[in-house]
């Protein structure tokens, strides 16, 4: 089932008209130029954010920002190699040059590993997993915070994955770093609570986007598995992902701090 078609058991997320959720708020958003931080860039420009995509593919980047700008969005891009610290820093400073604040962070990028068990995972494979799936997450939340203190506070918001609940034998490497992250997740939270500052997790579940696509490749009968065992009978739209980032960015989740929340269809319940 791909993007578009939903039987009995899921909704269209595309036809619910924005509320106005992010009105005012300056928010960068990492991993944008496709899957869920592509719908997390159109989804936060549309409810009123002013946003600031970053990722390695800028001419995707730039497709984006004039669409979002066509429709009357705010919407500016940067170029991001998240598995250097220096550009890491230099992106977040780059909002600051462009708005002089910075209120909300989505840190979505991330690298897929090949898929492989724990005897079969490269040296290299687990340096990048640790470079781009923590390390830089690490680096990012604390150039943000830096950023959103001398604004009075702000909200972060990790991408992890349902890979960091459980064993993840396939994926060794990218569910330890994705647990490694749900825990700096919890420790910003603490740290961070009495400066103004939320930070919250997600955990998606498996979801409609090229990182699955290269999986199934790798591995056929992923997409099957993953439909077979998702209660709600089918993958997550990018969309649907970003609906649950945009709400932990925003006001109304006011007292939501130190959470992992789940986005998996109760595919991890």
């Amino acid at each position: 089932m791909r993007s578009g078609e939903r039987g009995d058991m899921g909704a269209m997320t595309n036809d619910i008209a924005p509320i106005g959720l992010l009105t005012g708020k300056v928010v960068f958003i990492t991993g944008a130029s496709r899957g869920i931080g592509e719908a997390a860039a159109r989804l936060f420009a549309a409810e009123g954010a002013a946003v600031v995509l970053a990722a390695r593919g800028t001419a995707a980047l730039d497709k984006i920002v004039g669409e979002i700008r066509a429709d009357g969005g705010v919407a500016d891009a940067v170029e991001l190699d998240l598995a250097d610290r220096a550009s890491v820093r230099a992106a977040v400073d780059r909002v600051e040059e462009l708005h002089g604040r910075l209120d909300g962070a989505f840190n979505n990028g991330a690298a897929i590993q090949q898929p492989g068990p724990l005897d079969t995972t490269s040296d290299d494979d687990i340096d990048l997993q640790f470079a781009v799936n923590f390390r830089s997450h690490w680096t990012a939340m604390n150039a943000e915070a830096a950023l959103m203190r001398r604004g009075g506070g702000g909200a972060i918001v990790n991408t992890s994955s349902i890979g960091s609940r459980r064993a993840n034998p396939v994926l060794p490497a990218y569910g330890a770093m994705k647990r490694a992250l749900n825990s700096i997740t919890e420790s910003a939270a603490v740290t961070w609570a009495r400066e103004g500052i939320r930070v919250n997790g997600i955990t998606p579940g498996g979801t409609d986007t090229r990182m699955i696509e290269e999986w199934e490749a790798a591995t056929p009968g992923v997409v099957g598995h993953i439909t077979a065992t998702t209660p709600l009978g089918r993958m997550a739209e990018p969309r649907e992902v970003a609906e649950v980032a945009a709400w932990l960015l925003s006001d109304r989740a006011s007292m939501v701090s130190g959470a992992i929340v789940p986005v998996d269809g109760a595919a991890g319940a």
